[in-house]
């Protein structure tokens, strides 16, 4: 078998994933590294996704979400974790469970200056506002923190984010 077949297509790991724990509802801003992932999500009429404008709208819906009776993931670039804070105190004041899968930016390879500052903090960020952060680097290994991290915050009522590591993402080369 090539090399190549043996790759681990990540983006529909998480997708298995989310259908295993039954993830019903997806909320979204726009990010090409999650591209694949949302498509996924779209196309899967037993999941709602929902496009928004800002990430914080996404946690306020998500805990709509959870009292609603469903569960759900909030998908973003690092870049936006800032925004979210405040509205991240609803999560930890009321335990609603919140699963947020954060595609990094400011780390290995990036070309953008204006994204090293809050790549650089989102995962300090992250924690000082009460959020269990765990990181994945390696395609191989993104099913099991992502399930670990779903199982984990569903069962126990508290906000987790998976990190998504600009090595598994793969470098931009903007250049061309």
């Amino acid at each position: 078998m090539k090399p190549e077949a043996l790759a681990r297509d990540w983006p529909r790991d998480i997708y298995d994933v989310f259908k295993q724990v039954a993830i019903e509802q997806i909320s979204y801003v726009p990010d090409a590294g999650h591209t694949q992932l949302i498509k996924d999500c779209e196309a899967d009429d037993a999941i709602s996704t929902v496009s928004l404008t800002s990430e914080e709208e996404g946690v306020a819906m998500l805990a709509g979400t959870w009292l609603g009776g469903k569960r759900g993931a909030l998908l973003m670039q690092s870049s936006g974790v800032g925004n979210c804070i405040n509205t991240l105190s609803i999560i930890q004041e009321c335990r609603f469970p919140l699963l947020m899968i954060v595609t990094m930016r400011g780390e290995w390879g990036e070309f953008n200056p204006w994204q090293l500052p809050m790549g650089q903090a989102t995962p300090q960020t992250l924690e000082h506002a009460g959020v269990i952060v765990q990181r994945v680097d390696h395609k191989e290994d993104v099913r099991d923190v992502v399930h670990a991290a779903a199982v984990m915050t569903f069962s126990s009522n508290r906000p987790i984010a998976v990190l998504l590591g600009q090595r598994l993402i793969g470098f931009k080369d903007w250049s061309k």
